[in-house]
Order: structure tokens, then C-alpha cells, then sequence
């Protein structure tokens, strides 16, 4: 239970809470419990960012108490200012993920959970695999994220995408997900139907684009599965270890980009 004066405690609760709806959530056997979790993730949202808020304030405020391990007291305020600083920006990251958040509840809201599955064919819109770049080519889009934001680097790797010879590789090689793949580290910025995934520690960055399938195009649903797994697969993946897909460098290849 939370103390509401010990901020140990209840951060180790909290944390505790999160790593057993980590493991409740692998399987949902009840999808109509999905939108109270939703609800309740929201609230912690937003709990959560006026913790960061505070955090943020009280390393500022105490800062004439901070000292590195040497004693130095100008270095001890600095990392604290520094600290603070940090905080701030997440905070304003979970502002983003709230937004987000608000929105999917508002669609899950919307949803009627029946008990069968539908025979009513519709279409499906997939991810699928635009560009992938690492080293050299990676660090230019990430300086160009770090001076002029996402949303310039997101338009300039739409340069990558060439239609239905992009989908075609993609699909041919399997590239195409229920989500976009990112490592656990990555951030990602989602324009309308395109997603870029990014991580400056590990020098790459990737943009994938969503891809509406007919029904009459429908093959089988394993090989989205099998994608899906894959997404997920590199999720779980800590070390942010990538690999450059085939298809994506066969059409720069054939494009003159390079590899």
C-alpha cells in the first residue's frame, strides 16, 4: 500500500506495480479489461509526470547541499542543475506519451468487444520497412534531428520511399509489422503514416510507413504474425543491435544510395 510521505517506499511500490502488469499483460484473455487498464495507465501518466515535475524542483532547490564525492561543491550543484534539467525534459516527453495515451483510450472507448471473430473481410493496414540507416549515413540524420527537429529528418528519409517499389520490397521480404520495430532505447515520432524510429547511443535510424492491404490481398495471416513476432523480438532487444534489411538495401542499391 502507498505511504503518501515516503518517497522510497512508494517509488519501489510503483515500480513493483509496473513489473507485475509488465507480466499480466503478456496475454490478454478478457480484451474488455483493456480499457479500465488504459484508464488507470493514464492516471499514472500523469501522476507520473508531476512526480518528475518535483523531482526536478527539489534537485534545483537543494542544490547549496549538493557536493561530489570529492567535496567539490560547484560540481555537485552543476550535476544537480543538470539533474533538474533532465527531469524537466522527460517530464515534457510524458507530456507527449499522455497525449498519445488520451487518444488511444478515447479509441478503445469506442471499441464492443463480441466473443467471435468477425467473417467480414476489411482492410488491414500494416507497417512496413522504408529505410534503415546506421553508421555514417545514420549520423546525418541524427545531427539533422539534434539541430533542426524530427519532423525535418522524418521528411527528408520520405525521400527513401518509392511507392509500390518500396512496398513490393518490403512485402517480399517480410518486412512489414502489426508495429513499428524499435529497441527498447529508441525513440519514436509518428507523422500521420509514417514512423521514425531513432537512438542516438546507437547510430541508427529507421522510417516505416503505414500500407492499407485489401482484402482480396490477404494471403495468411501467418506471415504477420511471424513479423509481429519479429517487432516484438527487437523490442526486447537492450542492446539496440540492428541489421540492415535486404530489401530496403536492394532498392537503394538499385536507386544509387549506397549500402
Amino acid at each position: 500500500m502507498p505511504t503518501f510521505y515516503d518517497p522510497g517506499a512508494d517509488a519501489g511500490e510503483a515500480s513493483e506495480a509496473l513489473r507485475g502488469l509488465a507480466h499480466a499483460t503478456r496475454t490478454i484473455e478478457h480484451p474488455q479489461d483493456m480499457y479500465s487498464v488504459l484508464g488507470d495507465l493514464l492516471s499514472g501518466v500523469r501522476s507520473l509526470r508531476q512526480v518528475l515535475d518535483q523531482l526536478a524542483s527539489a534537485h534545483a532547490s537543494n542544490r547549496e547541499l549538493a557536493f561530489d564525492d570529492y567535496g567539490d561543491h560547484a560540481s555537485g550543484s552543476a550535476d544537480a542543475l543538470a539533474a533538474a534539467d533532465e527531469l524537466h525534459q522527460t517530464a515534457t516527453l510524458i507530456d507527449q506519451a499522455e497525449d498519445r495515451l488520451n487518444v488511444a483510450l478515447s479509441a478503445a472507448g469506442r471499441i464492443a468487444w463480441h466473443t467471435e471473430p468477425s467473417t467480414e473481410q476489411v482492410p488491414v493496414r500494416r507497417w512496413i520497412s522504408v529505410v534503415f540507416l546506421q553508421g555514417s549515413e545514420a549520423d546525418e540524420v541524427l545531427d539533422m534531428i539534434d539541430r533542426n527537429g524530427p519532423d525535418t529528418a522524418i521528411e527528408h528519409l520520405r525521400n527513401w520511399d518509392y511507392g509500390d517499389e518500396t512496398t513490393d520490397a518490403a512485402m517480399e521480404n517480410g518486412h512489414v509489422y502489426d508495429l513499428p520495430p524499435a529497441g527498447v532505447l529508441d525513440r519514436e515520432v509518428r507523422d500521420g503514416d509514417y514512423q521514425m524510429t531513432y537512438n542516438h547511443s546507437f547510430g541508427h535510424v529507421g522510417l516505416y510507413r503505414l500500407h492499407t492491404i485489401e482484402p482480396g490481398d490477404v494471403l495468411d495471416d501467418e506471415p504477420t504474425r511471424a513479423a509481429m513476432a519479429h517487432a516484438e523480438a527487437m523490442r526486447a532487444v537492450p542492446d539496440g543491435s540492428w541489421f540492415e534489411h535486404p530489401g530496403v538495401a536492394a532498392v537503394k542499391q538499385s536507386r544509387g544510395l549506397g549500402l
